[in-house]
């Protein structure tokens, strides 16, 4: 075996990159980083069209009421603050589980995998009920009820993006609560204990990471400006 041979088997079987990182991290990197382009497009497109409109609807009126409030009441932001809240909680459970799994603390990652997991499926759960409260009110692709904040007829342009953006991030939490599942079940079947190491624990936690963060952007374009 010639020298470049058996350099090119020690780097790439031994699991580095060229940057001296584990290379599944480097490829989880790599998505994290397109995907960002995707959401990058879609809050700039919608950037754009917000701030080229003449009229845009208030999100403290349009998001003045969370399901299974009393009619007539009024408190803007409180469901998408605890939405958010259990999001964030989430992805402190999820740091738990990496952290434990540096220690080879198996009880530790299944518990807090248990918790991560939890927390996505509770903020998947509010997110549909958002979207169930908003369409009984009248809201959904091509439909708008809302107002511009000027009292004027808005255009459906609001709402699409509203559904787009925020079922394109909650199909990336829903993914993410699967492949959280599937680590759950290859730790509860010693899979990384056999292999020494919790590596994979930790490429699933940049994803989780990732997807929280993209929410602090999609929070802010629609429920805050």
């Amino acid at each position: 075996m010639s020298t470049t041979t058996t350099a090119t088997t020690k780097l790439w079987g031994g699991g580095k990159s060229p940057f001296n990182v584990e290379y599944g991290k480097l490829m989880m990197w790599y998505f994290l980083m397109s995907d960002a382009f995707t959401f990058g497009a879609f809050l700039i497109s919608y950037g754009t069209i917000r701030f080229s409109s003449n009229g845009w609807p208030d999100p403290n009126k349009v998001f003045s009421s969370y399901p299974g409030m009393p009619e007539g009441s009024h408190a803007p932001l409180v469901f998408v603050s605890i939405m958010t809240f259990i999001l964030i909680l989430s992805s402190v459970t999820m740091v738990l589980a990496v952290h434990a799994g540096h220690k080879m603390d198996k009880k530790g990652v299944v518990m807090n995998l248990i918790f991560t997991i939890l927390g996505g499926l509770a903020f998947l759960s509010c997110q549909a009920w958002e979207w169930t409260h908003l369409h009984h009110e009248g809201a959904w692709w091509g439909m708008n009820p809302f107002l511009n904040a000027d009292g004027t007829q808005s255009s459906t342009n609001f709402t699409n993006y509203f559904f787009t953006i925020t079922g394109f991030h909650g199909f990336h939490v829903f993914s993410g609560v699967i492949i959280n599942i599937i680590m759950l079940i290859m730790t509860l079947n010693d899979v990384f204990e056999k292999r020494g190491h919790y590596l994979m624990i930790e490429k699933a936690g940049l994803y989780w990471h990732f997807v929280d963060l993209v929410w602090v952007f999609v929070f802010t374009c629609f429920y805050l400006i």
